[in-house]
């Protein structure tokens, strides 16, 4: 340590991009390098700080440190570092104009485009991605790559309508043919030997009879006579429609203390299929009455089910699944049931106050077709806001709902959805109010903020995924509504979170709508068990995902849709051989909303290789951020946020630094070198360390929470566009953009823009979309005429971005093309994002849009320049030293 302090003689610096400030008692800040305080510091308001240094060794060692830093920023431009947009871009070229063949040997095209698959054997890209289509064929080669082995699988994503639709097979009573020993499904890369008797399954290479009805003779290529006509033989994704009751969901195991009480004997025979019932439990406390949030519910959910006009005049048709049953629950500090039959008059109201053994008072009537009981439905949701009106009743108890749906719904599972306004106080799992958690960051205690702080909802979650039960939580809170405990719940069971804070019916009731639409319309499956299945030679280590691990090979969904994926993590067994392909094949079992029992299996052939340059080449960088990502929001219950942020930057230097010693070993220590595949990665990792759950600014607790079990569930394509926004130049768009050709009816799309001020102008206006915010800029000196042609108005000062929710459609060229931009992103997504209008240097929400550029300095966080230059040095550090940078602190104190 500096043993000579000096007198007190501030010096005035800007604040480096690359500084790790901490902060502490009796000042304002301090500045810490490797490890060691060397001055104290004052933030001015102009972003400048006063450094009181402890020595001049250490204000010396400071000002070589900013001089390397400054060097090595000098010799990049802005411009010319590597841009996610290029490479978007000319992936949109290639990939729109032709189709795209799955057969093993060739790179997919991006997650971010929108490309047409022809499944000839391996999966859709869109189902199934793997983070290098050539494996390396050891470990000793993987760990070298330092890739990780990921794999995502996205089985009911949506797919284009221009893609076969995935072909359902009956292949009768006895179900589809599996191997004797691995219980895989049959599949195009099985091969038929024995004058087609026995198929050798290429997962294990077990031969296994064939039944006798499924028998086909050979031809003289050893493919059956029939193999045309069999998609299961030619398509990577197949649904098998299995009828046995060997397929049915078996009952859960008894409960030492179950959480509901029944006089029922527990269930011992397997669940029969039936039509998806939902079941919607709706707050009825004070603040869901007064915020409208219970008002907008109900006429969103006779919407739904009825369908409606909107103000416009123009009808619409109801969206709500055929032959599925509904059942309705409100909640404040009791729990009330509601018999619906048809027969009934009117609807009969049963109330129970006993929260400590919660039962079902009614079994007919609970859950009814919507359309034969219309009349009792229609008048109590259309009733119950005016119902509730005069309610006092401040407490909910959100625990005791799930618990009621847990009792109607254990036999057969289903779906709640349920509208939560307010911290559940009262009943199974009451919280306390939450304490100042400020003081918890940068603590070991920071942990805590992700794990429930009553294990009653994690017992719950437990019992509902077990049940074939998921959850799903429209939150319309006005303060902290502890999103780490009842958010497991949603986590656990497959169900989604939707997230309204400061509801406000004006605004987000459009949003609400939408979201719920998009609920109940998506393909989904419930009692959903899923297992991915290795050739020799590679095994799964570990899984990412909302899901239940009952056991270190099956994951458990109560429901599972298209929006959500799983990936893992699989490494090296044995030595795999070049010659042979690696297979990888996802079967999930599950009941589809017809109360069909299904298994759809996703098959995918890989190549092997031996050359570390040839793993590079046919790396998938939309699939290794997907897995980092999800990986870090995993930790976020385990590790502190500050250590996340080191190892994501460690795991993306290291990959690069892989490439360097294994592909590009001659060239300088001194030259960043990156490879094609990975020449985004930098902007990616830098933006997964900007997200809301990992920022190093203050966000609250519900916030993180939100956004991590989000990311922890998105398909690639979400987490991509999340990750890095789209941004789009409005005021300079082409006069043919966005309108279809009239010849081939296609329409062309304006390229994107780099997520950066510098790239803007202040007389533009600009449109960001993250998948969960659509932020419309508007410049200080915006044309009149653009202003007038977009939003109507003729000055900034006029729009009112408080009141717009949504774009006006106008007789204008722009308006048409931004129309056009927007009816086609929400045919993309299926739902409707936030929207915002905010107004350069007039808006509070202006910091919103700010922080989606996530290549300037913000979030906490350095800039894309200054981060590449971090990634840069570490990387000649490593190269010049013979260290590594993976799974060691050995370079974390170094001077960066």
């Amino acid at each position: 340590m500096c043993d000579r302090a000096l007198q007190d003689e501030p010096v005035r610096v800007m604040i480096p991009s690359t500084w790790r400030i901490e902060y502490g008692a009796g000042e304002v800040g301090a500045f810490f390098l490797a490890g060691r305080r060397i001055c104290a510091l004052n933030v001015d308001a102009d972003e400048t700080i006063r450094l009181s240094f402890t020595c001049r060794v250490c204000r010396l060692a400071l000002r070589r440190h900013a001089a390397s830093l400054d060097r090595l920023r000098a010799r990049i431009d802005p411009s010319q570092i590597p841009s996610p947009i290029d490479s978007i871009e000319a992936d949109k070229e290639t990939w729109e104009k032709q189709m795209f063949m799955t057969l093993p040997g060739n790179n997919p095209p991006l997650s971010t485009t929108d490309f047409v698959a022809f499944d000839q054997g391996n999966s859709n890209p869109k189902h199934i991605r793997v983070a290098t289509w050539n494996l390396p064929n050891s470990a000793q080669l993987a760990r070298e790559c330092e890739i990780p082995l990921a794999v995502v699988v996205q089985p009911f994503a949506d797919l284009d309508p221009r893609e076969e639709p995935v072909p359902l097979v009956n292949c009768g009573p006895s179900g589809p043919a599996r191997c004797a020993q691995c219980r895989g499904y049959i599949n195009p890369w099985c091969t038929w030997v024995a004058g087609g008797s026995r198929w050798k399954c290429n997962l294990c290479s077990h031969e296994t009879e064939v039944s006798h009805e499924y028998f086909s003779n050979l031809d003289a290529n050893f493919m059956r006579l029939d193999h045309a006509s069999r998609p299961e033989l030619n398509k990577g994704t197949v649904d098998f429609c299995v009828e046995s009751d060997e397929y049915w969901a078996p009952p859960p195991l008894p409960k030492v203390a179950p959480t509901y009480f029944t006089p029922e004997p527990p269930p011992s025979a397997p669940r029969k299929p039936v039509p998806l019932h939902y079941l919607f439990a709706l707050d009825t406390s004070t603040s869901a009455v007064e915020s409208g949030f219970l008002q907008s519910v109900c006429t969103t959910l006779l919407n739904v089910l009825y369908g409606g006009t909107t103000t416009d005049g123009l009808t619409f048709e109801p969206c709500f699944p055929p032959g599925c049953k509904i059942g309705i629950l409100t909640f404040d500090q009791t729990l009330h049931f509601y018999n619906l039959s048809a027969d009934l008059p009117q609807v009969h109201q049963l109330i129970m106050a006993d929260l400590e053994e919660i039962f079902l008072p009614l079994r007919d009537g609970l859950f009814v077709d919507p359309w034969e009981s219309r009349t009792v439905v229609e008048n109590l949701i259309g009733t119950l806001a005016e119902r509730y009106s005069q309610t006092a009743i401040r407490e909910s108890c959100l625990g005791g709902a799930l618990v009621a749906g847990l009792a109607s719904l254990a036999g057969r599972g289903g779906h709640v959805v349920t509208f939560q306004c307010t911290m559940p106080t009262i009943g199974p799992g009451a919280l306390e109010p939450l304490t100042d958690e400020s003081h918890v960051y940068g603590t070991d205690k920071e942990r805590t903020l992700f794990i429930p702080r009553v294990q009653t909802w994690r017992d719950i979650a437990e019992e509902c995924s077990d049940e074939g039960i998921g959850v799903s939580i429209f939150l319309g809170m006005n303060r902290a509504i502890d999103l780490g405990s009842i958010g497991i719940v949603a986590s656990i069971t497959g169900g989604d979170l939707f997230f309204h804070p400061r509801y406000n019916p004006a605004r987000d009731q459009i949003v609400l709508a939408s979201q719920l639409q998009r609920l109940v319309m998506r393909t989904a499956g419930y009692s959903c068990v899923m297992r991915l299945r290795c050739s020799h030679g590679l095994r799964v280590s570990k899984y990412y995902g909302n899901f239940q691990e009952r056991s270190p090979t099956d994951l458990a969904f109560g429901v599972l849709d298209s929006d959500k994926a799983v990936s893992a993590l699989i490494e090296h067994s044995r030595t795999l051989d070049e010659l042979q392909y690696a297979y990888l094949q996802c079967a999930v079992l599950y009941t589809s909303v017809d109360g069909q029992r299904r298994v759809r299996t996703c098959n995918l052939a890989l190549q092997v290789s031996s050359l570390a340059g040839t793993v590079f080449r046919f790396a998938d960088m939309d699939a290794v951020v997907c897995h980092l990502a999800r990986d870090s929001m995993a930790s976020l219950s385990a590790r502190r946020m500050a250590q996340i942020r080191e190892e994501l930057t460690d795991k993306c230097s290291s990959i690069l630094l892989g490439y360097r010693r294994n592909c590009a070993a001659a060239t300088a220590p001194t030259q960043l070198i990156i490879p094609e595949a990975f020449r985004a990665l930098p902007i990616y990792v830098l933006a997964i360390t900007k997200t809301k759950p990992l920022k190093g600014r203050n966000v609250s607790a519900d916030v993180r929470n939100y956004y991590a079990r989000k990311i922890l569930s998105m398909g690639v394509r979400n987490t991509m566009q999340h990750l890095y926004p789209r941004l789009l130049a409005l005021h300079d768009l082409d006069d043919l953009a966005a309108f279809p050709d009239p010849t081939t009816g296609q329409m062309y799309f304006p390229t994107l823009m780099r997520d950066s001020h510098m790239f803007m102008e202040g007389n533009g206006v600009y449109l960001i979309d993250n998948e969960e915010f659509m932020i419309f800029w508007v410049g200080a000196s915006v044309s009149p005429q653009i202003l007038l042609d977009l939003f109507g108005v003729h000055d900034i000062v006029a729009l009112d971005p408080n009141n717009m929710t949504e774009l006006p459609i106008l007789d204008t060229r722009l308006s048409q093309q931004v129309q056009y931009i927007l009816g086609y992103r929400y045919s993309q997504r299926g739902r409707v994002p936030k929207m915002l209008v905010v107004r350069q240097n007039m808006d509070g929400m202006e910091i919103e849009f700010s922080d989606m550029l996530v290549e300037d300095q913000n979030n906490g966080a350095m800039s894309y320049l200054d981060y590449l230059c971090l990634v840069h040095k570490q990387i000649s550090v490593a190269l010049t030293n013979g260290g590594t940078l993976s799974g060691g602190a050995s370079l974390r104190g170094s001077p960066w």
